[in-house]
């Protein structure tokens, strides 16, 4: 006993729903609790996948019975039919008819209890095999081992050697259950993927920065009709702040404005399915989410030769006004009617704006291509957050994901990108209307109008942007502002009368199920410090204050404990920073730091 306490002293027990995990003191192998909600997430939409997949294989069952019945009593009237027809016998002929025809009946009977098996039950449906991608302590994959039910064996890969090291340990640190489970392997991923095509049920990519180098090694590994789960925390690129590297990395070009973070799904989404394409496969989103400090897709991986002729349907370039908020997107194709009534796919015809924005007289900024079809499946939106509300206890961040899928369930799927209402009350520089009041109008003017998970302020509407500016104008009339500089965007916008006259009587559905529920939509932070975390290995430094906090920094600086500190376990205090911080080795300057990946969401 004396030889395990002394074996464990260099290391912390870290405890996360049901798993365990023994994590080395010095921040040798990466570990952020705060993907905590990144991990609940995955393990609830898998639990959904688990139960959806039964369910297809159930009906694929029943579809082949059903067509084999058929068939067979075809067969069967088409025989009584030849019989009928027949004319009259004498009686030696039908003695002897109907012995033949008994012997027959023998011998079918026979041949259908022999090939029954065969049509009646299809192939057994096998438990859905998983890889992790990038494991590091492996706490994903003894998760999806000890917590989903149904799982086959799950795969955890890492190419790293500390934690492969840190895997096997912690495997065998939850016992039975987990080495009967998981299996750890010290491979790059991308060759394991490329040499297993097709192998792998549900395939998840967590990496430290951008998923962009395991994209076309990902799609060629899940299985049709799989489950590929994705992260990327590189938001500073997808967002907009570099947009070279962006296009270098994804094959887009971001615009900046508000909705860049759902813009970073879109443009996630728009790559994956450039590098299924190449392989004559498709991808189906079912759920997509912005939390915390990173993006996150979940999409099913199906092969067609046919239906990727549909991607150009899905693939839009979006205009952004550089002088207002307003934004417009342009398909890249259309479907054209033939003769046959078949359909031909075509260029689309455009642009879809003028040079000069027909509002506020600005120029546009182009970017894209994005994903503009749906980003969420509301059936898997639903099923999921039924399966959470029906385990509360198996979730260590319950109240964070149904937060989230609440408000997700809620969003209008089919209407891409969102405005602020914030921001166009300050575009005329007008105190803004209150979001009752806004919603109210748009829906008294016959339009569709939803929130959306990414923005607390942000607003999906199906009503045109004439139609959104109308609204402002009647609502200045009604609240005077100062007058403004004549070449500013909001002044040339309220010199335009408005065609609508907007009412603002409140609507029955200005407010949310969940708003009219009082659920909470948007949480805060559950400590300060509430985000992307060291990389492993690196020297905590003054320069990961912004990220840490100050008692981290003092932890790194006596010598104490940097995993925990560094990692965020404990809520930051409010004390000031510590004497003798700029006596820290800095690290040397063209080591490049990973601090812009994304900063955490401002939520209130």
């Amino acid at each position: 006993m004396a030889e395990v306490v002394d074996k464990l002293k260099d290391y912390d027990i870290k405890k996360e729903g049901e798993a365990e995990i023994l994590l080395h003191k010095k921040n040798s192998v990466f570990f952020n609790p705060v993907q905590v909600h990144n991990r609940d997430m995955s393990i609830a939409v898998l639990r959904t996948f688990v139960a959806k997949r039964k369910e297809e294989h159930e009906a694929l069952v029943d579809k082949r019975n059903t067509s084999h019945k058929k068939n067979k009593q075809s067969e069967t009237s088409s025989q009584n039919g030849e019989d009928a027809s027949t004319g009259q016998q004498d009686e030696m002929d039908v003695v002897c008819e109907k012995e033949l025809n008994k012997a027959e009946d023998q011998i079918d009977d026979l041949s259908k209890e022999a090939t029954e098996p065969s049509w009646k039950v299809t192939r057994e449906l096998k438990p859905p095999l998983v890889l992790e991608a990038l494991a590091a302590t492996g706490l994903r994959s003894l998760r999806y081992a000890r917590e989903v039910e149904g799982l086959g064996k799950v795969v955890a890969l890492d190419n790293d050697k500390a934690s492969i090291e840190d895997c096997k340990r912690n495997i065998k640190f939850n016992g039975a259950s987990a080495t009967s489970k998981v299996e750890a392997y010290l491979v790059d991923a991308r060759i394991h993927m490329l040499t297993h095509p097709k192998e792998f049920d549900v395939v998840d990519l967590d990496p430290y920065g951008s998923p962009s180098i395991f994209l076309d090694s990902a799609v060629q590994a899940v299985a049709d009709g799989g489950l590929l789960m994705c992260t990327a925390t590189d938001l500073a690129v997808l967002c907009g702040t570099n947009g070279e590297v962006c296009y270098a990395k994804y094959g887009s070009f971001p615009t900046k404005g508000k909705y860049c973070h759902e813009m970073a799904l879109r443009i996630l989404l728009a790559s994956i399915e450039s590098h299924a394409n190449r392989y004559k496969r498709y991808i189906v989103p079912v759920l997509s989410v912005f939390m915390d400090f990173y993006i996150r897709v979940f999409v099913r991986v199906f092969t067609s030769a046919s239906e990727i002729k549909n991607t150009p349907l899905k693939l839009s370039y979006i205009y952004q006004c550089v002088g207002c908020d307003s934004f417009h997107l342009q398909c890249l194709a259309r479907t054209v009617q033939k003769k046959n009534n078949g359909v031909k796919h075509a260029p689309a015809i455009g642009p879809v704006v003028p040079q000069e924005c027909s509002d506020c007289g600005k120029k546009f900024n182009v970017g894209g291509p994005i994903w503009s079809a749906p980003i969420h499946d509301q059936d898997w939106v639903l099923s999921t957050l039924t399966g959470v509300k029906s385990m509360k206890d198996r979730y260590p961040a319950y109240d964070k994901i149904t937060s989230v899928l609440n408000t997700m369930s809620e969003e209008l799927h089919d209407v891409p990108l969102f405005f602020s209402l914030h921001n166009i009350a300050g575009t005329v520089k007008c105190t803004s209307p209150s979001l009752v009041m806004f919603r109210s109008a748009v829906l008294n003017a016959g339009y569709r109008i939803s929130s959306t998970h990414v923005n607390p302020l942000g607003i999906k509407s199906d009503a045109p942007w004439d139609v959104i500016w109308d609204i402002m104008r009647c609502w200045v009339k009604n609240h005077p502002i100062k007058e403004q500089p004549r070449d500013s965007p909001g002044t040339v916008i309220l010199s335009k009368s408005p065609k609508l006259e907007a009412n603002f009587s409140r609507a029955v559905a200005a407010l949310s199920k969940a708003q009219t529920n009082k659920i909470k939509r948007f949480l805060p932070n559950p400590e300060r410090h509430w985000g992307p975390k060291v990389r492993a290995g690196r020297k905590i430094t003054s320069k990961h204050v912004s990220l840490l906090g100050p008692d981290a920094i003092k932890g790194a600086v006596n010598g104490g404990d940097c995993q925990k500190e560094g990692n965020g376990a404990e809520p930051d205090s409010t004390a000031s920073e510590p004497e003798g911080i700029k006596d820290v080795e800095d690290e040397p300057s063209n080591k490049r730091q990973k601090t812009s990946d994304g900063e955490p969401a401002s939520e209130p």
